[in-house]
């Protein structure tokens, strides 16, 4: 076991101690106080109160719909293999192995679907998650963005070489003023921000207050709204050299999406996206008191569906039978990044890896590829082993470090098990 994951283990309530509906948050009509929890004071999202709260989002703040389009969903079959709970693997700096079942307690799994050519082999429930239900999806968000960016690149409709501000000339002062859109895509512009949520004078901070839909306190005198705090951030060094994982590159890409397209992100994913291959619930953004949706953390959605999604990637935009979105596109995305460029960055845990569109690139001998949110949310392609892997999770750590080393091991053993099948 990793001395990260043994320490987070040790200092929160495990998995099935804090079971959000044993727990009983928000039962009664109202709660008692001790169950009740809070959009307004933050409480809702404290551990372990998140672990309910990551299913209800709608409840406590304004959300935009996505709808899924009236025509009937589209069946996933089904082949579940009931082996896989037994799989072992070695996790990244221990000394014994554990099984898949025993990774999902280990790191707090709500949801998790596998599809193995385009099949249900392994689909399970736990925490206050049911098949009916839709999760946050937290920074996977980030990467519908990115590929939304990636078809409108693909279609010739935004020019990657040109920048931002040809787009979006309201930044032409900020951070962004000489980035370009292939940067903000990639997340190699330099901008004075801080994303570690450890830190209460972190930029990430301000950012969130910022788009923060309920009323400013008194004597507030900062941003309102993500359009605003964009218009805020400033540049850190030169732009293009080295990846830096900043949340507001993707909603200055949804800005970009919406100015090149002529539709919000919402309509722009529902119709190409949403509406257009079989989803069986519609899905929803949260936005900022102004209406302006968060295209860096705000997506929910039904754990089917986003594995829905997952497989359209992984067929390079096709599903069954119909290019929904151009190859080129999502080419781009599975290809990866510049290694170089993410070698420069503080992810020293991640050798190898690259980011392109939003996505993360592994590196590894399957050319595996992954959209990642904090608290363990994923949807991980494994383009060789024919694989999609989608996980909501609600870890007290948000931190990916915190799950990585009974995660990626765990999927690259069930690539190889699905791999060895197929022989």
């Amino acid at each position: 076991m990793s001395t990260f994951t043994a320490k987070a283990e040790s200092q929160y309530l495990s998995a099935q101690e804090s079971d959000p509906l044993k727990m009983g948050w928000m039962q009664g009509f109202p709660p008692p106080d001790d169950k009740l929890l809070n959009f307004a004071d933050g409480s809702f999202f404290e551990f372990p109160a998140l672990r309910w709260s990551v299913v209800h989002m709608r409840e406590l703040m304004p959300t935009v719909n996505v709808p899924r389009g009236s025509g009937a969903p589209d069946t996933l079959p089904e082949n579940l293999d009931a082996n896989i709970d037994g799989i072992t693997f070695r996790p990244l700096n221990a000394d014994e192995d554990i099984t898949w079942e025993d990774s999902l307690w280990r790191n707090y799994t709500d949801g998790i679907v596998i599809l193995h050519q385009g099949r249900i082999v392994y689909e399970r429930y736990m925490g206050a998650l049911t098949p009916n239900a839709k999760h946050a999806a937290m920074s996977v968000t980030k990467s519908l963005t990115g590929t939304l960016g990636a078809v409108l690149v693909a279609e010739g409709k935004l020019d990657e070489d040109s920048l931002v501000t040809e787009y979006i000339p309201e930044l032409k002062e900020s951070g962004y003023g000489d980035a370009t859109v292939r940067q903000v895509l990639d997340m190699t512009t330099s901008l004075q921000f801080s994303e570690d949520y450890a830190n209460p004078k972190a930029e990430i901070w301000m950012y969130s207050g910022a788009g923060n839909p309920l009323p400013k306190p008194e004597g507030y005198e900062g941003p309102v709204g993500y359009y605003e705090a964009l218009q805020t951030i400033e540049k850190a060094g030169p732009h293009g050299e080295a990846f830096g994982y900043k949340t507001p590159n993707a909603d200055v890409a949804g800005w970009l999406i919406a100015r090149a397209s002529g539709k919000s992100v919402d309509q722009l994913l529902s119709e190409r996206v949403w509406s257009k291959i079989g989803m069986e619930q519609d899905s929803y953004y949260s936005i900022d008191e102004r209406g302006t949706l968060f295209a860096g953390g705000g997506f929910n959605a039904a754990l089917r569906d986003m594995a829905r999604f997952g497989e359209l990637i992984r067929n390079k935009g096709r599903w069954q039978g119909t290019q929904v979105l151009p190859a080129k596109a999502i080419e781009d995305i599975a290809g990866g990044g510049s290694k170089a460029a993410f070698a420069k960055s503080d992810h020293t845990e991640l050798s190898g890896w690259s980011y392109r569109n939003m996505w993360w690139h592994t590196g590894n001998e399957h050319g595996a590829f992954a959209a990642r949110g904090v608290h363990g949310q994923t949807i991980y392609i494994d383009p060789e082993a024919e694989m999609v892997i989608v996980r909501f999770a609600s870890h007290p750590v948000a931190a990916n470090s915190a799950n990585d080393p009974t995660s990626l091991p765990a999927y690259e053993a069930v690539a190889q098990y699905l791999i060895e099948q197929k022989k």
